[in-house]
């Protein structure tokens, strides 16, 4: 089983929809987990409405300290934390330099969801 992890600051948005499709397309092959360097303590609305237009339900998910993770990973993703991404051990280390959505529109809002989507099923396919 193939371990990923998905970084930005809140965990409420970017990260979180980023586990989603990695629970999505990564089946039982992929544990995904998301963390954030400043958790917020909470998934964004507009995350959990656009991950429900795709099937997925991000209410089980918690936003969550970057504190409450370890071990090794086999892909570490970071996503706008700069500085802030402590190292975590992984044999993949990509940072993408996505926007934060939460203020965007809901057509940016999608189009930055989508965007995780693709990544991140490149991201599989490359493990």
């Amino acid at each position: 089983m193939k371990r990923v992890l998905f970084v930005c600051v809140e965990n409420s948005n970017r990260s979180q929809m980023a586990e989603a499709f990695a629970r999505l397309h990564g089946g039982g092959d992929v544990e995904a987990l998301s963390a954030g360097s400043k958790p917020s303590g909470q998934i964004n609305p507009k995350a959990v409405r656009f991950m429900a237009e795709l099937g997925y339900d991000l209410t089980a998910h918690a936003s969550k300290s970057l504190d409450e993770i370890d071990g090794e990973f086999d892909a570490v993703v970071t996503m706008g934390c700069g500085d802030n991404c402590p190292w975590v051990p992984a044999r993949l280390r990509e940072d993408w330099a996505l926007p934060d959505p939460k203020h965007m529109d809901d057509e940016g809002y999608r189009a930055v969801r989508d965007e995780i989507g693709r990544r991140v099923q490149a991201l599989l396919a490359s493990l």
